[in-house]
């Protein structure tokens, strides 16, 4: 490949793509091994069965959103998007457990581009959605509604944009942005990464993080401000301080869980993307990356259990053999679910919600 340096001179710089994945790790100095350890077994044995919860778990939500028509507005369809997403990471996840340890040194560049591609295509998504949803919840809590006005058309361009991003960022190093043709560039955690795309990946997310801390602290100084002011007055519904409560609960679930997933990743990935010589950041990948997994299982518990429709639509799901017996049936459990509502701002009534 010709590369021109400052004095105009036209040198041919060598590319790797001939080599083994071996090759490179030889050149990052990152161990790799010919047997299974046990902190091998113990990491991909953990990863597999996280791996697997993370599956059913967000399947369980797809096929909520998808057979219950309360759920057909734009923050359930971002939500089933959340699933649909972590879902993805889940299967990357375990292909990732099903190529790693021994196995990786027998991985062609392809299969490991493409295994490191999975994860990152699947964790951006998951990213992205979280700021999405994040920045509906601002829009709707601002203006005292259940459910965003946003048109259906908006929100599959929306999802529409999520993916291509997340794609786009998942398959560049694949397209180009890797250190093939320049070894003096290779991170230690991704040895055929350059360390110029962890760098910018790490802070890609480390914004959308600040973002999303930005938006949910606005969130809760508005929600406490509308609570302590609405309690003065004698209409002060008892259901709207009950809401306000719930919906405090939430975001400070969604940012701690956030945090303690996400930042040590982010965090590794830029001192590894600075070449910081002093850090150990090999030590800590496996588990920070697992840590980052389990949020794709947090994710469905915080926005989906604590929706009691969707508490309710779950039940319905796991005890689909009781639909046999004719005194149960779907509109039966409907008509036990309590439809709580608030009145907004405006005097218009609008259904409850933890979101």
């Amino acid at each position: 490949m010709p590369v021109t340096d400052f004095g105009g001179t036209i040198k041919m710089r060598h590319c790797y793509y001939n080599e083994s994945v071996g090759f490179f790790y030889n050149n990052s100095h990152k161990e790799l091994t010919s047997y299974w350890r046990t902190k091998d077994v113990l990491v991909v044995a953990l990863g597999l069965t996280v791996s697997v919860i993370v599956l059913l778990t967000n399947l369980l939500v797809i096929s909520a959103i998808v057979i219950n028509r309360r759920f057909h507005y734009p923050i359930y369809y971002l939500l089933g998007n959340l699933a649909a997403a972590d879902l993805f990471a889940g299967i990357a996840y375990m292909f990732l457990m099903f190529h790693t340890g021994p196995r990786t040194a027998g991985l062609s560049l392809q299969t490991w581009f493409i295994r490191q591609s999975l994860l990152d295509t699947s964790l951006t998504a998951s990213v992205v959605n979280l700021l999405a949803i994040a920045v509906e919840r601002h829009q709707t809590v601002f203006t005292m509604q259940l459910h965003s006005s946003m048109s259906n058309q908006r929100v599959v361009i929306l999802i529409i944009c999520i993916w291509v991003t997340a794609l786009l960022l998942g398959l560049i190093p694949s397209y180009g942005w890797h250190c093939l043709c320049d070894l003096g560039n290779c991170s230690r955690m991704a040895p055929l990464y350059s360390r110029s795309y962890l760098t910018f990946w790490a802070l890609s997310n480390l914004v959308i993080f600040l973002i999303m801390v930005v938006v949910y602290t606005h969130i809760f100084v508005y929600v406490k401000r509308k609570m302590t002011r609405m309690s003065k007055h004698t209409s002060f519904h008892p259901r709207y301080k009950e809401t306000m409560i719930n919906l405090i609960k939430t975001v400070i679930i969604i940012l701690s869980a956030f945090v303690i997933c996400w930042t040590p990743g982010q965090v590794l990935l830029l001192l590894d993307g600075l070449a910081c010589e002093s850090c150990n950041v090999l030590a800590m990948e496996k588990y920070v990356l697992l840590l980052a997994e389990i949020n794709s299982l947090i994710n469905a518990i915080v926005y989906s259990y604590r929706d009691n429709e969707m508490r309710s639509t779950f039940r319905r799901i796991l005890c689909f053999i009781c639909y046999r017996n004719p005194k149960y049936s779907p509109a039966s459990v409907k008509s036990n679910v309590p439809k709580r509502r608030i009145l907004s701002q405006n005097g218009h009534s609008t259904m409850d919600s933890s979101l």
